[in-house]
């Protein structure tokens, strides 16, 4: 007789749990269940979803922008106000309306900003909808689990928006993915610009190769089981962002780089349309090309945020400065950014304090919440421009570098590198870099370059960023929406 093996106390089995062949069958009739446990509770979330939508109340023919900050004064916004205006201009009767957590905006109130601000100028005030629990979608509510808390306050936030109005298309503008099921829901067509993915396979790889960054903190880098477990935190959010991000009806991006990640996660190409984000540039256009190099300048605009990796540039330009021939006029570094908070006040002492230890402080300027008219005048003077964060989706400072007449010296990756950063008409337009060495030699590159060169590479750049304008924008903008709103998608 075969001897039987327990299982399970009254269940018994023929074969031992050591036999190979039983470890297949268990693994075999786990998967099975496992399937259909999930097709019954898609069969009944599909059943829920149609139900809550038969429900829902008819959208009002309206055009509503998700867009809770209306007075952060990013390229974000700039692209908010652009949106609204190409919208007015393919629908006029169209109304307009936008949600948002501002206690002091009001109609007119926006549309005076949208043109003292960025110089855009509305056919009509948008309507505005308040939204009162903005605080769920703040970072500071969750100092843990910061992008899964912030995903779902995001729908909480939602909710009371389209519970207080409900337009036909649902426009947003601000990264909040985990909002799109919730508008299909309520009837809304969805449609989105997204600036960057909240998630990407980059992030991902960083944590598995346990490289500390600004995202992750070297706790956990330093250990291979927190390691492990943000890996897994990460792929299920990865799996949510995906499975929320492909119920848009049309997705815009605003570079190549975006565009690839969000087309690997959400899985929709077809839906996916590249519009580059809009770029005032026209001050900077109308700036002289020949620029004063007693002494020659070099220029660095961005917030002081962590992620700009400003020390990786005060060093860079410390190195170049000890390779630099001794009778060469020595150069100066010109910083210009905002402080969004008491942390980037820090870090912009922190970058004060290591130009003294490096004995540059003499050469290196400092210029904090300056004017745009003050920024304009800087960027004039510049012979070339700095920036050095890893994988910027986009990059508006490289644009307007390029437009200024500076030689841009940017990170080879993402946006800069597969966007902006390439020849036109066959002339070099700037240069790329990633270590403190590769920044070092194309400042001297820069610093060494005879004068007739330098313009003629700085005229090559100046018309590339002729391609990131606001008109360009519109023009992409509206071509992308067009089918949707006109009833043809």
């Amino acid at each position: 007789k075969k001897k039987l093996y327990p299982l399970k106390k009254k269940l018994y089995c023929s074969r031992s749990p050591t036999d190979p062949d039983f470890g297949v069958a268990s693994m075999a009739i786990f998967a099975g269940l496992l399937t259909f446990v999930s097709t019954l509770l898609a069969l009944a979330l599909r059943h829920l979803l149609r139900l809550l939508r038969s429900r829902a109340p008819d959208p009002a023919a309206a055009a509503g922008f998700f867009h809770p900050y209306t007075n952060d004064g990013g390229g974000g916004e700039r692209v908010l106000w652009c949106a609204v205006r190409a919208v007015q201009d393919l629908c006029p009767d169209l109304p307009c309306a936008v949600f948002t957590g501002d206690a002091d905006a009001s109609p007119d109130g926006l549309a005076a900003r949208a043109l003292d601000r960025f110089g855009v100028r509305l056919l009509r005030p948008p309507q505005v909808v308040y939204l009162n629990k903005r605080k769920w979608i703040e970072a500071s509510t969750y100092p843990r689990f910061t992008m899964i808390g912030q995903s779902l306050g995001s729908v909480y936030l939602a909710w009371e928006a389209l519970n207080k109005f409900t337009p036909q298309f649902y426009f947003d503008t601000s990264g909040y993915a985990f909002t799109y099921p919730l508008a299909w829901l309520f009837g809304c067509k969805v449609l989105c610009y997204t600036h960057y993915p909240t998630i990407s396979s980059d992030m991902a790889e960083r944590v598995k190769q346990r490289k500390s960054m600004y995202n992750n903190n070297s706790l956990i880098s330093g250990s291979i089981w927190l390691s492990r477990c943000k890996v897994l935190y990460y792929t299920i959010f990865s799996w949510l962002y995906g499975l929320v991000g492909s119920c848009a009806h049309l997705v815009m991006v605003n570079s190549s780089w975006t565009r690839s990640h969000i087309v690997n996660i959400w899985k929709v190409p077809e839906r996916t349309k590249r519009v580059y984000p809009p770029c005032d540039t026209s001050a900077l256009q109308m700036l002289p090309l020949e620029r004063s190099t007693t002494p020659p300048v070099l220029i660095s605009v961005a917030q002081f945020r962590p992620e700009k990796a400003h020390g990786l540039q005060l060093e860079a330009f410390a190195l170049a400065l000890e390779r630099l021939d001794s009778d060469f006029l020595k150069p100066k570094l010109q910083f210009a950014g905002s402080c969004r908070n008491k942390e980037d006040l820090e870090r912009l002492q922190k970058l004060k304090d290591r130009s003294v230890e490096l004995h540059i402080d003499e050469l290196v300027e400092f210029h904090q919440d300056i004017s745009y008219r003050d920024l304009v005048q800087l960027l004039g003077g510049a012979i070339c421009g700095l920036h050095s964060m890893t994988d910027e989706h986009f990059g508006i400072s490289v644009v307007e570098y390029m437009a200024a007449g500076a030689i841009p010296i940017a990170h080879k990756s993402a946006g800069p590198m597969m966007d902006i950063v390439l020849e036109e008409d066959s002339r070099e337009t700037g240069f790329l870099a990633s270590r403190k060495e590769e920044f070092a030699e194309a400042i001297l590159k820069v610093l060494r370059m005879p004068e007739p060169e330098r313009r003629e590479m700085a005229a090559a750049a100046r018309k590339r960023a002729q391609r990131f304008s606001e008109q360009k924008f519109h023009e992409d903008f509206t071509k992308a929406v067009r089918p949707v709103l006109l009833g043809r998608s």
